[in-house]
């Protein structure tokens, strides 16, 4: 388990394997206390030189870059990355998490993702082309010894619950105000 940040590793060992416990545990209090469910994330990037942010969120710095052939100094992921990124290892902690709610197997979880989209969208050359992704296709790779049909369960309860897929997939409102410094 290690995060590539720059040219530093960053590793981490878990926490905790007794998601379950966790999961029960973290609804009991929600459902219990209903005002408590809002949740609220931040993040804020500062362009530091040339298409590289420094972007910081909770106690986490990040890189974000462009590569060298759009004038980038290649130091990071791209935006888009980031948002694969962001899809192929939320689905991957809905399914741990999912699968030990439901005392399915799973022995192992990973996630491959490649997003698709049209140049011309981004730099302006064709105001009817999306600037971002037309679609992103991927493929879940597990180890269980897990029924077929208990898999196909846990496969749409995650697609159900997967927060990054939901906002992926579902119109989210964003308003982003233009500021004078």
């Amino acid at each position: 388990n290690h995060l590539r940040t720059g040219s530093i590793a960053v590793i981490k060992k878990p926490v905790t394997n007794n998601f379950k416990q966790i999961w029960k545990h973290k609804r009991d209090i929600l459902s219990k206390n209903p005002d408590k469910c809002a949740v609220t994330v931040k993040a804020d990037s500062n362009l530091v030189e040339g298409f590289m942010s420094k972007v910081k969120a909770r106690d986490f710095e990040v890189i974000v870059d462009q590569n060298k052939g759009m004038g980038g100094s290649d130091n990071g992921p791209r935006p888009s990355e980031y948002v694969l990124a962001a899809l192929a290892a939320c689905h991957e902690v809905t399914y741990r998490l999912y699968a030990d709610a439901m005392d399915i197997p799973l022995e192992e979880v990973s996630v491959s993702v490649t997003g698709y989209s049209d140049a011309r969208g981004f730099l302006g050359l064709d105001d009817s082309v999306r600037a971002g992704f037309s679609h992103i296709n991927g493929e879940i790779n597990v180890r269980s010894s897990a029924t077929d049909t208990e898999l196909e369960q846990l496969r749409q309860t995650v697609n159900r619950h997967c927060p990054v897929l939901d906002d992926l997939r579902h119109p989210v409102s964003v308003e982003l105000k233009l500021r004078r410094k």
